[in-house]
Formats: C-alpha cells, sequence, structure tokens
C-alpha cells in the first residue's frame, strides 16, 4: 500500500463533505456564468420528460392496462424512475468526460493528490439540470399517489426516501462500470450510450418482458430495480417479491463492485503512466 492509499483511507467523512462543498460553490458559480445555456438546457430536461409524460397519456387513450398495471400505476413507476435517475444525472455527470480526460492524459493530474480518486473526479461536475428533472419527477410521482391507495405516513414516506435512494445507486452502479471501461476499451463511447439507453426500460415494469429479458434487466443489467422491484413495496404491498425485500442490499452491492472496477482502471491507469 502506498503513502497516498494510507492518507485517502484517513480521510474521514467531514474532510470530503468539506471539500466536496467547495467544489460545487466553484462549478455552480462558473454553470451561472452562462445563464442563457443554464436556462436553455434544464428547459430542454423539462421539455424531454414532457414528452415522456405524455406518451403515457396517448398509449393510455387506448389500452385500459399494460400487462395488469393502470394508467397511475404507470405513472407512479415513470416519476418515481425520474427522480431516481437524479443523482446520476446530478452527481455523476463527470463519468461522460472520463474517456476523454484519459485519452488525453488530462487523469494523470487526479493521480497524484491525496485525496481519493474517483471522489476527485466526480465532485468536478454538478449538473444543475437534473434538478429540473427532480421537480418533475416528483410532480408525476406525487400526481399518481393522490390517485393510488398509498396511505401518506411518516412510515411510508421513509420508506419511499429509501427505496428512491436503493433506486439511484443501480443506475449509479452502471454508468460508472460503463465509464470505467474506457481504462481498457480505446472507443468507449459507445458503451456508455448504450447503457444510458437502458434507463427508458426502467418505466416500465420488469413483468412485462419475456423470460430472457426479464433476467437480463434483473442481474445482469439491474434496470428493473431502478423502479419497478422498489416500487413494489409501496405499489403493491400485499405481493412484494424477495428481490424487493433485499434491494437495498444489492444496490450497495453494485454500486461497490461498479467503484472497485472503477478504481481498478484508475490504478491500472496511474500504473502505466499512459
Amino acid at each position: 500500500m502506498n503513502g497516498r492509499t494510507q492518507i485517502c483511507r484517513g480521510r474521514g467523512f467531514r474532510f470530503y463533505a468539506r471539500i466536496y462543498r467547495k467544489i460545487l460553490v466553484q462549478d455552480l458559480k462558473s454553470k451561472m456564468s452562462y445563464r442563457a445555456d443554464f436556462i436553455i438546457s434544464t428547459f430542454g430536461m423539462v421539455l424531454t420528460n414532457i414528452v415522456g409524460f405524455l406518451s403515457f397519456y396517448i398509449l393510455f387513450q387506448n389500452f385500459s392496462s399494460i400487462n395488469g398495471w393502470g394508467y397511475y400505476e404507470m405513472l407512479y413507476l415513470y416519476g418515481f424512475s425520474l427522480i431516481a435517475l437524479t443523482p446520476l444525472q446530478c452527481l455523476f455527470d463527470n463519468n461522460w468526460n472520463l474517456r476523454f480526460a484519459v485519452r488525453s492524459g488530462d487523469f494523470i493530474k487526479y493521480c497524484f493528490r491525496p485525496i481519493n480518486v474517483f471522489f476527485y473526479f466526480i465532485s468536478e461536475v454538478f449538473d444543475v439540470k437534473g434538478l429540473g428533472q427532480l421537480v418533475f419527477g416528483v410532480g408525476v410521482l406525487a400526481y399518481a399517489w393522490s390517485h393510488l391507495v398509498i396511505p401518506v405516513t411518516v412510515v411510508t414516506i421513509l420508506q419511499l426516501i429509501l427505496l428512491l435512494l436503493t433506486a439511484s445507486l443501480f443506475m449509479i452502479a452502471i454508468m460508472n462500470a460503463a465509464a470505467a471501461t474506457c481504462f481498457w476499451i480505446i472507443n468507449s463511447g459507445y458503451v456508455m450510450v448504450i447503457m444510458f439507453r437502458f434507463k427508458d426500460y426502467a418505466k416500465y415494469p420488469a413483468s412485462i418482458f419475456d423470460g430472457f429479458f426479464k433476467l437480463l434487466f434483473t442481474f445482469v443489467i439491474p434496470i428493473a430495480f431502478i423502479a419497478y422491484y422498489p416500487a413494489l413495496v409501496l405499489l403493491r404491498p400485499d405481493e412484494i417479491p424477495l428481490l424487493s425485500r433485499i434491494s437495498p442490499l444489492i444496490g450497495i452491492l453494485f454500486f461497490y463492485l461498479s467503484y472497485k472496477f472503477w478504481m481498478l482502471g484508475a490504478r491500472k491507469y496511474e500504473g502505466t503512466g499512459s
């Protein structure tokens, strides 16, 4: 174990929280200097989500349900997935720039500071337009909730928060792993694009897919955990599968594995000096 690794492991949560707050302030100041770009990008994000909302409305003008899932249940999944994807959008957006930093050689600067490389790289960018997605997602979820027989209590709200955090870990893990392929694959951009597009399936219940795709979206590319399995806890409390109950543990495991894979690539990069 080298000296830098020992120092990084000695840093506590308060240290990283303080560092992140300072980086965040500087990043937001930089973005606010281009307000037109911020407004346009945020409007584009909201417009994209409105189109998704309208697609559900049009679909259910022709069908009363999809494999036993009604309009408001589907809206609940859609709103849930939007909120669950917000941490990825806001906090981990710099993963999209990883391949460029590795290819240009700029990534080497992250390898010589006495701070966790993953934290240092990821914390440099906060995508504020993701907050527009969050607001829209909360609105859709609240609208769907108001039409479903789900009690509004302290317990259900706390459950919802835990389930949303759990769901977030899965997509973050997928994109961490996809981004880290750039340490081994030169043209790795397509890997990220493909993995990111899979998020569109998160708003649909996994039960509508056949056996192969259900297994794929559950155990290989765990898209079903972004909304379907966590949402069942509140949507259908009388038929909660085991995967829904243990989804927090699975989410933590997936995130940890993706982090270790990312760091493995970073150590390879640092070791080769490429």
